[in-house]
């Protein structure tokens, strides 16, 4: 009997391959000593990782990167955790409709909402600067994070809340001291993940950004001057390697949240 599962395997195989193929050439290129990208190698050199620490309008970038990417990451979270308490504890009007509406970033497609957004601002006369790409960025995380600690709410076990309770405790306390605990690696999780999508996002803040402009931003304008790829290549893998690193430790608290709460994300329930 052949194996049914072996196109299906054949297909995950491929789709990795087409999908991280070019990925792994930003390491060949990162290293080379040649401002030719392309074969074959001329040798090994650490120059353009020297040269990225000489350039202060890249430190620049990097630390408004920093700023927006933290600010919504913290941003995202707590609203997430709002929206995910309300939902998984409380029976309202409209809330499947209310969550499909915040989870519906996820859909649309990102030029959408980078132009949406500009058009807004423009109206309501706000000039563009981070705190716009800051909206913006929060907008487009705030599902992911929703999605996340959905399930921890959802999923861990109300007996506590009504003990602590029982006990005396406010509800405030029972939420900070009992609550917050168990949900807390998927907070990491959350705020880990908003963080990576924030760090790497590159279209809304190409039309929200003012004159500060974002680290993706800032890539996008050195790759018009064919001296600099060879830099912006060995910027590319070292980005790779943190989001690499940031993704690791976010699955590794969702995972550990599941374990917690005994529950998995489930995005179905929110249509």
């Amino acid at each position: 009997m052949k194996d049914s599962s072996r196109p299906l395997k054949l297909f995950a195989y491929t789709y990795l391959v087409f999908l991280y193929a070019p990925v792994l050439l930003l390491p060949v290129f990162a290293f080379n000593n040649s401002t030719t990208i392309a074969f074959p190698l001329q040798g090994f050199t650490l120059n353009w990782f020297n040269t990225l620490a000489e350039q202060t309008s890249l430190h620049n970038s990097l630390e408004n990167s920093l700023l927006v990417a933290i600010s919504t990451a913290v941003l995202s979270t707590c609203l997430a955790v709002l929206a995910s308490r309300a939902s998984a504890r409380y029976e309202f009007f409209g809330k499947k409709t209310i969550l499909s509406f915040l989870m519906l970033p996820l859909l649309l497609p990102e030029i959408i909402i980078g132009v949406s957004l500009l058009v807004v601002l423009i109206q309501l006369g706000l000039p563009l600067s981070l705190w716009t790409v800051i909206l913006g960025h929060t907008l487009i995380c705030m599902p992911f994070s929703i999605a996340i600690l959905y399930s921890a709410f959802a999923n861990m076990d109300q007996s506590l809340e009504e003990v602590s309770l029982d006990l005396g405790e406010t509800q405030w306390g029972t939420f900070r001291r009992v609550t917050l605990p168990l949900v807390t690696p998927g907070l990491l999780s959350s705020f880990l993940i908003a963080f990576t999508i924030s760090l790497d996002e590159f279209i809304i803040a190409f039309f929200l950004t003012g004159t500060q402009a974002t680290l993706p931003v800032y890539i996008w304008g050195q790759l018009r001057f064919p001296a600099k790829l060879p830099g912006v290549m060995a910027l590319g893998f070292m980005l790779l390697l943190l989001s690499l690193v940031l993704l690791s430790l976010g699955e590794y608290f969702r995972r550990r949240m599941n374990r917690l709460t005994g529950g998995e994300v489930q995005l179905g329930k929110f249509s």
